[in-house]
Parts: C-alpha cells; structure tokens; sequence
C-alpha cells in the first residue's frame, strides 16, 4: 500500500498547540486513493523535507480555516485575517521540493491556494469584494451538510487531467473559500473555472507525475460524488 503524507494545521485549544487534520481527508484517501494516510505536524521548527519525502510515496495539501499569509506573495494582510504561518513555513518550501522530486500531490482548498503562491502566483483574500464575482463563502449559521452542499457548477477544461479523469465537461461543487487565485503561478494551467471566471481547478503541465489543486473540497461525501471519487482514485493511480 502506498503511503500519502497529509500535512495537519497547528492550531491552539485550550492553551495546547494541537497538530489536526479533519477526518474527511483521512477517509477519503483510505477508501477512495486506496492509500495509507500519514499525518505530517506543522511544527514550528519544520519537518527535515528530504526525509519527510522519502518517507511518503505522495502529499495531499488539505484546506483549513487559516489563510496563506499574503506576505509571501507580496501583499499585507487584511484586519482580521485567520493565519497560521507555522504551516506556511512547513507548505510552501515541501510543495516546492515535492514537485522537483516528482512526488504526485494534491491541493485542496487552501492547499490550492498554497500551490497557487509557492510556485509564484496571487491570491484575492475577499473574491466576494470583486465586481461581477459571486460569493464563494459558505452560508453562515447553516449545518455542515448545507455548507458543503453543492453551491455552483464549474466548466472543466477539454483535454485537461480533471477531464481526462472524470469524462466530464461541467460539475456542480461545494464551496467555503473567501480567497481565490489572483494571478496564475507561471508553472501552472486552468483546469476548471467557476461561472464568474474564478479559477476553481489546476494542473502543471510539466510535473513529472500526477499534479492537481481544487478550490473545492472533493473530500466531502466522496463515495457520493462521480467528479471526487474520479480525483481520488486518479490520485491513487499516479501514486
């Protein structure tokens, strides 16, 4: 069985820093990459990445409360902004080395975003602010079902990996992200876009194996859903 390193959050209950990762992802790996899941702590010395690497077949980069801090893409943070640098300083330096050592990954939610900024790119930190974008935040009050539920479909590019993977050319998928690619890393192509044009899906044409990053969480109810099981079980592939 192949192994995936799931990099956790470090957050703070109760006075007691705490290394999490939701339970979702776990499953999702187990049942739907057919994959063994390992945690990997944010610490706030980071992890050796060589031997993080060499203990892993692959990475997945999950979504989390916190946002990229946008000092590393050149920008200052807005009043209010959820960090958590200790994981940026474990991300965006691993995302970078596991990309180069040809590990596949894959980049949800903030992991997405994380991709995005390690490899050069910008983010928007409110896309609801922009003229003409839709809201992309959950509904606030609502149970966890209907924050994950289904909330606008996107375009999948022909010819792309999420088409190759799934045979389809439009999905409806949840969405909880107030961030959004702003500028495109270089390295990295469209691979899905939501109706307001915000980039919700992308790929590296030159990675040496499998490279994909969603805005959206297929993690949620995946054995329900025909578009995450298909990244799943591609994941699980190119492991």
């Amino acid at each position: 069985m192949k192994t995936v390193g799931i990099v956790s959050d470090r957050r703070v209950v109760d006075g007691m820093a705490m290394h999490t990762v939701n339970d979702e992802y776990v499953t999702a790996l187990r049942d739907g990459a057919g994959a063994l899941p390992l945690l990997i702590p944010s610490t706030d010395m980071p992890l050796d990445i060589g031997a993080v690497l060499e203990a892993v077949d692959g990475l997945l980069f999950t979504g989390a409360p916190s946002n990229v801090a946008p000092r590393h893409y050149g920008r200052s943070a807005r009043p209010g902004t959820e960090l958590d640098e200790v994981r940026d300083a474990t991300t965006l330096p691993l995302l970078r080395a596991a990309i180069e050592k040809g590990k596949p990954l894959l980049a949800i939610c903030r992991g997405f975003q994380e991709l995005n900024v390690a490899l050069g790119g910008s983010l928007h930190q409110h896309v609801h602010e922009l003229p003409g974008r839709l809201d992309h935040r959950e509904p606030q009050g609502a149970s966890r079902d209907e924050e994950y539920a289904p909330a606008h479909n996107v375009a999948i590019m022909p010819g792309g990996v999420l088409a190759a993977l799934s045979g389809m050319t439009h999905a409806m998928v949840n969405s909880l992200h107030h961030q959004g690619v702003d500028s495109l890393a270089p390295p990295l192509k469209v691979e899905a876009t939501a109706p307001d044009g915000q980039i919700e899906a992308v790929s590296m044409p030159a990675a040496k194996t499998f490279l994909l990053g969603v805005q959206w969480h297929p993690e949620w109810q995946m054995a329900a859903d025909p578009l995450s099981r298909a990244i799943f079980a591609g994941f699980g592939k190119g492991l």
